[in-house]
């Protein structure tokens, strides 16, 4: 009985190390050389260099409220339980919630606008989105133009070649607009 007690763990004990060596490191390896081969760029985050500075990654939403720069969606962090944390998290508040409705009206208020996409003044689920849509973009060319003191016409240019497609729609990527602007017009 002690045995067959003493087999049986052994058989387990070589499964655990045979498991472990095969999927937690051959895959893990197998699977790291390929992406780096095949998708380099993709494998090491999608980061973004400037200058030979690495300044974001085109996957993760970089919070900025500066008038000069295209404004991305909100991020739900509580500034109070988590001061300077910049990256959001989902809200646990209700749509209905009047604490949450007043947070989207003066969200609303800091563009300055009639009609404000929804997508500008509530987070993500997530509170990372890196891309917003062209329509949300486009409302934001006024301010940035008078900020920056260039035509309006500029701004919608960058943000024209900045623009993808993402199931149909067309969406862009706000760091690489802000990148674009700082690059053809920076600050004197």
């Amino acid at each position: 009985m002690k045995s067959q007690n003493l087999s049986r763990a052994l058989r387990a004990v070589r499964a655990l190390l045979f498991f472990t060596l095969t999927l937690g490191v051959a895959y893990t390896l197998v699977i790291t050389l390929i992406a780096q081969t095949i998708f380099p760029h993709q494998a090491n985050g999608s980061l973004i260099e400037e200058d030979g500075k690495v300044v974001g990654s085109e996957l993760i939403s970089q919070p900025q409220r500066d008038d000069k720069y295209l404004w991305g969606r909100f991020d739900q962090v509580d500034q109070e339980t988590f001061p300077g944390y910049d990256y959001g998290a989902p809200t646990n508040q209700a749509v209905t919630s009047p604490d949450y409705q007043k947070e989207l009206q003066d969200r609303a208020k800091a563009f300055h606008l009639n009609q404000v996409p929804a997508e500008l003044v509530t987070g993500s689920g997530s509170g990372l989105d890196p891309q917003i849509s062209k329509t949300a973009a486009l409302v934001q060319v006024d301010r940035i133009a008078k900020t920056r003191g260039i035509p309006q016409s500029e701004v919608r240019d960058i943000i024209d070649r900045q623009t993808s497609w993402n199931f149909g729609a067309p969406v862009v990527n706000v760091l690489k607009v802000n990148l674009a602007l700082d690059r053809h017009h920076p600050e004197k």
